[in-house]
């Protein structure tokens, strides 16, 4: 009787492991790739250019703005460079004649040497959640992504075979009586 009342306490504990374990990776799932269905960019901080206000490690949840929207002392995102170098900083100064912005980082003592054309602009940043962006970095990489696909796996494994193998057991014990 015992061993019964310890086993269904055990399994519920599980249940409730269990269920908090999928939970998070749901939750990370929808902060890292649901953002994208509501049209929204995500951006690991990789500088300290930007402290305090957005941290190495920040993940930023950036939306596509008009050039025109963009005020002086909004954060933007840009292309930075022709590898495809993605930068953050606040807008300082706008030439709106030649399609120009000109931008610092808040760390930072003098503006940047380059003005930022229009067209590499990428959107404004709305919010930010710490430390999450050295996970997403981590995920999106090898051998991280190896990684978080095996223990998503193993995840779903450890989830549904122990109800899987008690349905077995109850259909053998009724196919029995």
């Amino acid at each position: 009787m015992e061993t019964n009342q310890s086993n269904g306490k055990l399994q519920k504990a599980w249940n409730v492991i269990s269920t908090v374990l999928v939970c998070l990776v749901v939750l990370f799932a929808v902060l890292l790739m649901g953002a994208r269905l509501v049209g929204l960019d995500v951006y690991t901080v990789i500088s300290g250019s930007m402290e305090p206000t957005y941290s190495v490690g920040d993940l930023i949840y950036v939306k596509k703005v008009d050039a025109k929207d963009i005020k002086v002392g909004d954060p933007i995102t840009f292309v930075l460079n022709e590898d495809l170098v993605v930068a953050t900083h606040r807008v300082v100064e706008i030439d709106a004649d030649n399609h120009w912005f000109y931008t610092k980082g808040d760390a930072n003592e003098a503006a940047d040497a380059n003005p930022v054309h229009y067209n590499n602009l990428i959107g404004k940043p709305i919010f930010a959640l710490p430390y999450l962006g050295y996970v997403s970095a981590w995920v999106q990489n090898p051998p991280g992504t190896y990684i978080a696909v095996a223990s998503g796996l193993a995840l779903l494994l450890v989830v549904f075979v122990p109800d899987i193998i008690k349905g077995k057991k109850k259909l053998k014990e009724e196919v029995m009586q």
